[in-house]
């Protein structure tokens, strides 16, 4: 079974729609069993990162979900979800996160007009199956202020917003969408195509 994990922060059913539009049946759970026996696990999320942070970790859904990706169960990160996976943020103090992938979550600065919202197009960075259906200059639709600081081994694709922003990153069985696949139209829709291949 696969799952999306309801720790109050995240607009699960549209999430759950469109994953099942290519295949990928969900349920939205907060059962910390039925998540343990997920085998794939799905962390949505929107709003800040440190109530984010603080309803994992004080919940023991933080222990639990590293846990399970040390296992090798596939983690898959969405907006809030990916920032989650980083080591730390600076959203509004420090805040820890999940370790997954070393790196921080940072404010963006070059921009005058935050939050990033809206369609930006992606550069693809290396090759991966996930990326397989996705092309340099496809459109999706982001809505984030911050953005992961890292080596950048991990980055799939990114886009520009003053910065460069990893947009799909993977680390093993640790994937992350900055962006919203869910809202992508046609291009999220071959990711998450393409994701299915990869998890089921």
């Amino acid at each position: 079974m696969n799952v999306i994990v309801d720790y109050g922060l995240g607009n699960l059913r549209s999430l759950q729609t469109a994953l099942k539009g290519q295949g990928i049946e969900t349920g939205i759970t907060s059962d910390q069993e039925e998540i343990a026996a997920a085998s794939a696990i799905f962390l949505p999320g929107v709003g800040a990162f440190r109530d984010a942070s603080k309803a994992l970790w004080e919940s023991g859904l933080a222990d639990l979900l590293i846990r399970k990706a040390n296992e090798g169960t596939y983690i898959i990160g969405i907006c809030l979800g990916m920032q989650l996976m980083y080591d730390r943020s600076f959203e509004n103090g420090e805040y820890k996160g999940l370790g997954l992938i070393p790196g921080d979550i940072v404010k963006l600065e070059q921009m005058p007009k935050i939050p990033h919202m809206g369609w930006n197009n992606l550069t693809l960075e290396r090759e991966d199956p996930l990326v397989k259906y996705t092309s340099t200059g496809d459109y999706v639709y982001f809505v984030h202020s911050y953005y992961a600081k890292s080596s950048g081994e991990e980055i799939l694709a990114y886009g520009e917003y003053g910065e460069r922003i990893p947009a799909i990153v993977r680390r093993g069985n640790t994937i992350g969408f900055q962006f919203h696949p869910e809202k992508s139209a046609e291009v999220g829709a071959r990711l998450l195509k393409a994701l299915g291949e990869i998890i089921l």
